[in-house]
């Protein structure tokens, strides 16, 4: 029996977090000192990256990443339904416009064959999208080499919404790389791989880029005295030199993030180990999964997604789970259905693999913490709902 809830997911903390926080707590900086800038490093050599700039969420990372490449008034920005609304609404509120391109149904990520034919449909309207925002959605890479091609050909930027894939890997190198793109973004909400409580982190490989994201990151201002406009050798100056706001993430939650980081890859392996025990456990049943396209590539294993036979018995299974303190989750809605995208009268591609992904999806319970127990306890549940 259970004996208490289990999530979907869930935060990992160990005594090393803690003792890595209390010792910010009791230093001399809580923002704005060592621990952002160490946190930074690390993650740079994890991602086999130039850059990495750590913010305070992951949607302040989408914002700041679109504004640096100068996405604004309109400029369009694609990406697909099946994410956070945050991914499309980072660009609505620097006043581009955005759309959508539908998914692939066997990996749930972006279907490189749909956005070609829609660039070239595009080019024929004279208006090709600025930026693409590919989604690794579960933790599974997308196919970046083929929207990379297709980047040069069409002349759009690349920036892959990494949110759910800290430890992936693409082509054996780290989702994070950026080998074809023009930047990463990662998340560290608590039901993420690792976690800053709260946080979000930039991958580039372009310092040019970089030295943007780090001044919007902080009000739009400079200390560089080769970026100034008026008068140097001031010790004590700094100039404005774009509009922003405050997107620092704390000395604390950095502190938090790098201890987390250095058990990256146990919490991977167990979450692959929790996959395979799914997958074996669920052969025979009507159930169909996210597939891994290509060899040399892993997922990061953030959710792990069953899809019904239709909507009906997935609302039943749904229940059935819940009513057995089993807290699935449905990922996501998609995000052109949203009222608030109905009400812009833009028109949208109708997407029918996302709503149909939609409707036969269930998120299981999929963590580093999830025991053995448990996760037998998820397992026979779903059998027994289909015996």
């Amino acid at each position: 029996m259970i004996t208490k809830l289990i999530p979907y997911g869930r935060q990992f903390i160990e005594e090393d977090d803690i003792k890595a926080v209390t010792k910010v707590l009791t230093s001399d900086f809580l923002t704005q000192g060592p621990a952002v800038n160490s946190f930074e490093i690390s993650l740079a050599q994890a991602f086999r990256v130039n850059h990495v700039s750590v913010l305070n969420n992951a949607t302040s990372a989408l914002f700041v990443t679109y504004k640096a490449l100068g996405l604004g008034k309109g400029d369009l920005l694609w990406t697909v339904p099946n994410t956070f609304v945050a991914t499309s609404n980072a660009a609505l509120l620097l006043g581009a416009d955005v759309n959508f391109v539908d998914i692939n149904l066997n990996t749930f990520c972006m279907c490189v064959k749909d956005l070609e034919i829609k660039l070239i449909q595009a080019k024929k309207n004279g208006r090709l999208p600025m930026v693409v925002v590919p989604v690794h959605f579960g933790g599974q890479p997308c196919n970046l080499r083929r929207i990379h091609e297709l980047s040069i050909d069409f002349g759009f930027k690349v920036v892959e919404d990494a949110s759910h894939a800290v430890g992936a890997t693409y082509e054996d190198q780290p989702v994070g790389s950026c080998q074809f793109s023009s930047a990463a973004v990662f998340s560290f909400h608590p039901v993420k791989i690792i976690t800053t409580g709260e946080g979000g982190a930039i991958a580039t490989s372009s310092s040019e880029l970089n030295t943007k994201i780090k001044q919007l990151i902080s009000h739009g201002i400079t200390r560089d005295e080769s970026l100034f406009e008026g008068e140097k050798g001031l010790p004590w100056k700094y100039e404005q030199i774009d509009i922003s706001l405050n997107f620092r993430m704390p000395d604390i939650l950095a502190a938090l993030g790098e201890s987390q980081l250095k058990r990256l890859d146990i919490n991977i392996e167990r979450r692959k180990k929790i996959a395979e025990k799914y997958h074996m456990a669920f052969e025979g049943l009507p159930l169909k999964f996210q597939w891994i396209e290509r060899q040399a590539e892993s997922s990061s294993w953030h959710l792990f997604v069953i899809q019904t036979r239709d909507s009906d018995e997935r609302l039943k299974l749904f229940n059935y789970l819940r009513g057995r303190g089993i807290l699935v989750n449905v990922h996501y809605i998609p995000v052109h259905q949203q009222p608030y995208y109905k009400n812009l009268g833009q028109r949208f591609f109708e997407c029918p693999k996302s709503i149909d992904y939609y409707n036969r999806a269930i998120s299981l319970p999929m963590y580093h913490g999830l025991t053995d127990e448990n996760l037998n306890e998820v397992i026979q549940s779903v059998i027994e709902f289909y015996s």
